[in-house]
């Protein structure tokens, strides 16, 4: 045994793992002009659930004035989201909103709109050191919510604010504005854009959790164990994650799997504490809620359940190699070795690890599902100059997995990842979704527009009337038709209507003129859900339609 651990030595000094990331800096991005940043404190202490007291949270803001009078007075939160270790910062957080040579955030500058940044930093509070981009949800929207208060207080006239929280973010700004509400606390807050994220929970294959806690805890790799604390077993991973190596364990064990536990299974303690939690809550009803997300809305399937990720053999030196296997999670209902490591010394056996998993009888294995991606690669920083790990990655048959399901993102309660989305069962009122899976909060030409004219369209309409439903349908679903109701008290000079599929495409459009009664409008839509948006004055209002 004591020699075992001697070569497993001499193979942790070889394997070193990079910098982990779920979110690129686009290339050629466009990053901020200034570096004014301030700290901000929560007024509201959390306890997290393993925590023996509570802790009042804290952030680090800058606001980048518009650039038409530069005065606070139309703000917009951008928030961050997972990111443990503070790698990204606030210059990365604003060129994320990078597209085409563009950015987001200098589009709406240009227009009178003022940018408010919010990172969560490492930062240390009586005593204890906390990690913000991985820490509790929970504790990150008690920041958010002195932010908005703050924001309140500073911001001259009375426009009220946006908030668009990418990833973690989305469930930030989704927890504070809720909360807000039913503690009777004013948001002062017009629209929440949530941007991929997991409002039913996120995915890092088992496979991968499994192998990097292998290394950590058997082989002894330093980096590797960092991974696991930071990451892996941070929080807000522990939080979101549908399935976490800490619901698979062997009692006693740091690293061996229960046979027993081969269903997918979030953190004891964490997981479905914080869903409950969430669920509770619900969505603020002050607001209007609207998602873009980066997952396909028409099944689009990242990879096939129980794909091989990676099946190749390793040279850490001249006496010892490793033999490595690693699969998607299977089938509904089927059952797959998804990690294999065997490590030879002089070509013989010297240590393996295997795991197991199982798919409900629901749902094939989440890591195939439609859905914002990850990348392994990624998530190995590119090997990090380490040979071995560029190896390993040059390897890879599957290197993209579904990180955000299309489900989560959506927030729809439904135990088939795969199934086709039904938007009715969605709280958003308004989505942007993608015929293909793209890189999880990946901005495109197409969702920065969704996200421009949501955020135009609040300031352009005439006391909120795009929330008063003043038109209506005769019939939802539609038929053979579409029959719009205009009501007796309005008087329409110029209706412009628009049919949008889920996806965003345009599909059809006519201007009515000196409309009164009820407009029937003739198509050959097939059968599926679309947007119908209605433009009359200043006034935008979207339904959600339904052809039969």
């Amino acid at each position: 045994m004591k020699k075992l651990y001697i070569f497993l030595l001499i193979f942790s000094t070889q394997l070193v793992f990079a910098q982990i990331r779920f979110q690129n800096i686009p290339e050629n991005a466009i990053y901020p002009e200034s570096r004014a940043i301030e700290t901000i404190t929560a007024n509201i202490a959390y306890q997290g659930y393993e925590e023996t007291q509570a802790y009042f949270g804290q952030g680090e803001y800058e606001i980048f004035l518009d650039n038409v009078d530069g005065v606070l007075d139309n703000p917009i939160i951008i928030l961050d989201g997972f990111d443990p270790g503070d790698s990204r910062g606030i210059p990365g957080l604003y060129a994320s909103l990078s597209f085409g040579g563009q950015n987001m955030a200098d589009i709406l500058r240009d227009e009178g709109f003022d940018i408010v940044i919010l990172n969560a930093p490492v930062y240390t509070t009586d005593g204890k050191t906390i990690d913000g981009g991985g820490d509790y949800i929970q504790r990150n929207a008690m920041v958010l919510i002195a932010m908005i208060q703050q924001l309140k207080a500073d911001k001259v006239g009375d426009n009220e604010l946006v908030v668009l929280g990418p990833s973690m973010g989305g469930l930030i700004a989704r927890y504070a504005l809720s909360y807000m509400e039913n503690n009777t606390l004013d948001p002062e807050t017009r629209l929440y854009i949530s941007f991929d994220s997991p409002h039913r929970g996120a995915n890092i294959p088992i496979s991968l959790q499994y192998l990097i806690n292998y290394f950590a805890q058997q082989v002894g790799d330093a980096t590797a164990q960092q991974v696991v604390d930071q990451l892996l077993n941070s929080p807000a991973a522990k939080e979101m994650l549908t399935d976490h190596l800490l619901g698979h364990l062997l009692a006693g064990s740091t690293y061996e799997q229960d046979p027993t536990k081969l269903l997918p299974m979030g953190a004891p303690g964490f997981r479905n504490e914080f869903q409950a939690e969430l669920d509770a809550l619900g969505f603020p009803n002050s607001v209007r809620n609207v998602t873009m997300i980066n997952g396909a809305g028409n099944g689009t399937t990242t990879g096939s359940p129980g794909i091989t990720i990676v099946d190749t053999n390793l040279q850490i030196d001249a006496f010892t190699d490793v033999d490595v296997a690693l699969k998607f999670t299977p089938a509904a209902s089927q059952t797959n070795t998804v990690t294999d490591v065997t490590v030879n010394f002089f070509g013989a056996p010297i240590d393996t690890f295997q795991t197991t998993a199982q798919s409900t009888n629901n749902s094939d294995g989440v890591d195939s599902a439609p859905g914002g991606t990850g990348s392994i690669s990624d998530a190995l920083g590119d090997g990090g100059g380490n040979q071995v790990l560029i190896d390993f990655i040059n390897a890879l048959q599957q290197d993209l997995y579904s990180f955000i399901p299309t489900m989560s993102a959506l927030a729809i309660d439904n135990p088939d990842w795969f199934a086709i989305p039904n938007l009715s069962d969605s709280p958003f009122v308004n989505f942007y979704i993608p015929t293909e899976n793209e890189d999880h909060v990946t901005v495109t030409a197409a969702s920065a527009q969704f996200a421009l004219d949501e955020i135009r369209n609040g300031v352009m309409s005439v006391g909120e009337n795009q929330f008063l439903n003043q038109f209506i349908l005769a019939q939802n679903p539609v038929q053979n038709n579409i029959q719009i109701v205009i009501p007796n008290n309005v008087s329409v000079k110029k209706l412009t209507t628009t049919v949008f599929s889920i996806t965003g495409q345009k599909l059809m459009h006519q201007t009515w003129t000196n409309a009164n009664g009820k407009l029937t409008w003739n198509h050959n839509l097939s059968t599926g859900i679309y947007f119908l948006k209605l433009q009359h004055g200043a006034s935008v209002q979207t339904i959600k339609m339904i052809v039969e």
